[in-house]
Parts: structure tokens; C-alpha cells; sequence
């Protein structure tokens, strides 16, 4: 028998029992689904976690020197104490820096209060839980902020420690409205500021707003709801491009070493990271879901490939006499054992297209109404195919090979 006439007979024989295929591949369908969602939301999320929160957060080819890392996980508290104990950075570390680097690079200093906070207009509206952060001039180059409208405070502004103020685009729309916001004064803990520039919109992460925000220079009052006068939380270090961070980053950690007096084989008291650094935490976890996540959903899968056993079982008993007049007319053992399979191939590779488009719908509609992002990986695609298609051949064998060594004579005298 050719491939091309035993795969007609198994799609024939399916479209006669369209309710008993229906049945077979609900299984692999909701593996399947489940599969390709789970994979397109952790996809997604990589992407998201690595192109937009990583580069929000921590800034391309930047370097950031802080107190202790920014990921803490399983800490002991000999370690924590041990990092508390640590000396605070200075924006006297951060000039230091600026002066002795021979890289080219921008430096900045920030310092950040969430949260707890409200900045009030002349007009006498409120806004909650406002990001503050104190920086210098270079922090908007940095972090690549541009302007909506007004300007960003420069060098000497900062240095003089003068209390200007760029708002994000959120917080300017909730004080002032339809007004416009620069030259008005705001009121932060009771200190007034003037407006000087309104930020373009960051977008958000995760669901929360980046926009509303105000940044004031890293001398005005404003530095002092962060931190101690002369106290900054991090120092951050951008280079032209990523090949010029490591040497950087060798250039940034001796000068660092040398203010704070450390000796040769002493332990840093301070950490340097970078984006890949920082982002290593989500390296693993993603890692563990891409195993874990489709380990268990391929249980379904197993259950789906026994339901369509247990079918194809039931097939072959109830076409017994089909398959003895078959064998009776010149089919071969191998002709009817691959008609079986390739039926079982059929049912679990229709299934699995119906899994896969199921579940990119289902991504996309998490993607909708939640803040987990969506991203179809084609790899994904071709995996649960296969797993689709394996997993009816799999299932196939048993009664396909029970099909095959039956006695045309005892198959014929079936009832």
C-alpha cells in the first residue's frame, strides 16, 4: 500500500467517526494549548524583562555602583549585616569618579524615595505617591529621559543645589490639567519648587506608572527626603558602548577601592553591576520555567495519547472484520500497522493545531487584560506539533500492532 492511499484511509476513517475523534484529541488539544500559552508568556516576559525592564531599570552599557546588590536572594543575616555595615556612597565618590576615569563615560548620581509622598500645586491639588529622585545633570542622558516640555536642569543648577524640578508627564496632567505646568510652583513636603520641564511618557511596568515621578537636582531640598546631605543610593556609570564597560568597570572599581582604603585582598565594600548582572535572577527563573512549565503540562499530553489508545483500541475491535477482508485480499502486516498510525498521527496532529491556536488566543487574551506580556516563539510552535504528532504514534502502536497480527480467517468469522 502507498503512504498516499493508507493516509486517505485513515482521514476516511475519521471523518466517519467524527464524534470519536473529537473525543480522541480533546486531550492533546488542552496540552497542547497549555503548552504553547505557557511558553508565549514566559517568552514574552523574557523579551519584555530583557528589552524594556532592563532597560528602563538598570540602562544600557551602564554601570551602577551601590551600597550592596540590588538582588538579594537567600540572604543570610550575616551577610545582611555585613552589607549594612558597609559605608555609605557620596556624590565626593561620584566627582572622584567623573575626574580619575580615563574611559569616556557619563556619570551620575541618584537617589530615590517611593512612595509616602505628596507634592501639591498653587492651585491646591494633590498627588500620591510620587517617585522622588534626586540627580545630577547627566541622570536624564543616562537614563535616556527626553522632554515634553520645558527643560531639564543642568550642571550648575544641580551644584547649586536650586529647587527646580521635572515633573513626569502623569504627575504634571494630575496637578495642572489642561495648564500649562512650567514656571508653577509645587509644593514637595512642604518645600516649594519651580517647574522647569515636564518629561515625555515612560510607559509603565508590570502595571505601574513610570510618569509619575519628579526629579530635582542631587544638591536641593529635595536630596535630603532621600537621603543624609552629601548621601547618594547609587552611582551610575555610562559608556559609549558595551565593549568600553569592561575596562570601565576594572577603572571605576580601583578608584572606588582606593577612597575607601581597602587593601589588596580585601573584599569590596561596595557592588558593581551591570544590566546582565542585575537581570541574572530572572536568567534562572526563566530557565526553570521553560523546564518546569512545559514538564507539567506534558502530563496532559500523556493523558490525551492514553485516551486516543484506548479509542484506537475500540476502533480496531469494532472494524475487525474491515481489517480481516483487508488482509484477506492481499494487505500486508505493514499495510494495515501503518494505516493505524498514521490515523493516530492524524487525530493527535489535528489536535495539536487546534492546542496551538487555542493557545495563542488564550496569551493574547492574558496579554489583554493583565500586565504579563505575550510572545508567540516559533520554536514553540514546531515543539508542540511534534509533541502532538509523537504522542498519537505513540499511542497508535499498541493498537496498530494489534491490528496487524490479526488472523485474516479468525477476523473474517467476527461478529
Amino acid at each position: 500500500m502507498r503512504l498516499t492511499e493508507a493516509i486517505a484511509l485513515a482521514f476516511a476513517q475519521i471523518r466517519a467517526q467524527k464524534l470519536k475523534s473529537f473525543f480522541s484529541v480533546i486531550g492533546v488539544v488542552i496540552g497542547v494549548m497549555f503548552l504553547i500559552a505557557v511558553i508565549t508568556i514566559v517568552e514574552g516576559m523574557n523579551r519584555y524583562m530583557e528589552d524594556d525592564f532592563a532597560s528602563k531599570i538598570y540602562g544600557l552599557n551602564t554601570l551602577t555602583v551601590r551600597r550592596q546588590p540590588s538582588v538579594q536572594i537567600n540572604t543570610s543575616r550575616e551577610q545582611w549585616r555585613a552589607w549594612r555595615r558597609r559605608p555609605r556612597l557620596e556624590i565626593d565618590d561620584a566627582d572622584a569618579i567623573r575626574d580619575q576615569l580615563r574611559t569616556p563615560a557619563l556619570v551620575a548620581v541618584e537617589s530615590e524615595r517611593f512612595g509616602g509622598t505628596t507634592i501639591r500645586s498653587e492651585h491646591g491639588v494633590e498627588v500620591d505617591n510620587v517617585r522622588l529622585v534626586s540627580a545630577s545633570a547627566d541622570y536624564f542622558r543616562i537614563r535616556e529621559y527626553d522632554v515634553d516640555r520645558g527643560r531639564l536642569f543642568g550642571p550648575l543648577e544641580d551644584r547649586g543645589g536650586l529647587p527646580v524640578v521635572v515633573l513626569g508627564s502623569e504627575t504634571a496632567e494630575t496637578l495642572f490639567g489642561p495648564l500649562d505646568p512650567l514656571s508653577r510652583t509645587v509644593r514637595i513636603n512642604d518645600f516649594p519648587f519651580e517647574v522647569i520641564g515636564v518629561l515625555e511618557s515612560q510607559g509603565s511596568i508590570f502595571g505601574f506608572s513610570l510618569d509619575n515621578m519628579a526629579i530635582a537636582p542631587s544638591r536641593s531640598p529635595l536630596a535630603r527626603m532621600t537621603n543624609p546631605r552629601g548621601i547618594v543610593d547609587n552611582i551610575l556609570i555610562r559608556t559609549p558602548d558595551a565593549a568600553s564597560l569592561p575596562a570601565a568597570r576594572l577603572e571605576v572599581e580601583a578608584i572606588m577601592r582606593v577612597r575607601h582604603g581597602l587593601r589588596p585582598g580585601e573584599d569590596n565594600d561596595f557592588a558593581i553591576e551591570t544590566k546582565d548582572e542585575s537581570m541574572a535572577f530572572w536568567t534562572r527563573i526563566s530557565n526553570v520555567l521553560f523546564v518546569a512549565f512545559p514538564a507539567l503540562v506534558g502530563i496532559a499530553l500523556v493523558v490525551g495519547g492514553m485516551v486516543i489508545m484506548n479509542i484506537m483500541l475500540m476502533s480496531v475491535v469494532e472494524r475487525t472484520r474491515e481489517i480481516g477482508m483487508r488482509k484477506a485480499v492481499g494487505a500486508r502486516r505493514r499495510d494495515v500497522l501503518v494505516q493505524v498510525l498514521i490515523e493516530g498521527a492524524a487525530l493527535s496532529g489535528f489536535g495539536a493545531v487546534l492546542g496551538i491556536g487555542a493557545g495563542v488566543l488564550l496569551a493574547e487574551i492574558i496579554d489583554a487584560v493583565s500586565f504579563l506580556p505575550a510572545a508567540v516563539a516559533p520554536w514553540s510552535v514546531v515543539l508542540a506539533t511534534g509533541m502532538g504528532i509523537g504522542v498519537g504514534v505513540l499511542a497508535g502502536l499498541y493498537p496498530a500492532s494489534r491490528a496487524a497480527r490479526l488472523d485474516p480467517v479468525v477476523a473474517l468469522r467476527q461478529e
